[in-house]
């Protein structure tokens, strides 16, 4: 009997090895830093929000100045005179902010220009991510860069280096 549990074991634990599942590792800083289309898209993000920014600082710039004049003009001027510079500053503030929303918010132009520069080169790469894993017969990837609670891989299942070369990048 015993020797009839532990070939019942022995068939059960090999099933189950039969089926193990193939996993790969990618470190996707490493991939993105080896494509130059990503550093040139990732300039392009900076020089335009950097102009954006010169935008939004302007505004708010030109309502601390409003500000300053108002506070050194104040006890001159009339109430309504008070109350429309009062006015003409907050409308300043506001269209700094509602500039900075627009250019910086969440669906903002900055998240829209980054999606349209870096949605093609995320495609590119699980593309070949996908054919790499089909080749191999790997049932997932995790990105390395983003997995903080893997303590050690191996570095055989590392695969960044086949994406790269998948892609015409060769390093």
């Amino acid at each position: 009997m015993k020797k009839y549990l532990l070939l019942v074991l022995f068939a059960a634990i090999s099933a189950v090895s039969v089926n193990a599942q193939k996993f790969a590792l990618m470190d996707m800083e490493y991939v993105l830093k080896n494509i130059p289309a990503y550093e040139r898209a990732n300039e392009q993000l900076t020089q335009q929000s950097k102009r954006w920014q010169g935008e939004v600082d302007d505004l708010t710039l030109e309502a601390q100045n409003l500000y300053k004049k108002y506070q050194s003009e104040s006890i001159f001027l009339s109430d309504e005179q008070r109350a429309q510079r009062e006015q003409e500053i907050l409308n300043k503030e506001k269209l700094a902010s509602e500039l900075k929303r627009k250019y910086f918010g969440p669906d903002g132009e900055l998240y829209k220009k980054r999606e349209s520069l870096m949605a093609p080169i995320q495609d590119e790469i699980y593309n070949a991510v996908k054919e790499i894993c089909e080749a191999k017969g790997y049932s997932a990837v995790v990105d390395r860069a983003s997995a903080g609670s893997i303590i050690y891989a191996s570095p055989k299942i590392d695969i960044s280096n086949e994406v790269l070369a998948k892609l015409g990048y060769s390093n």
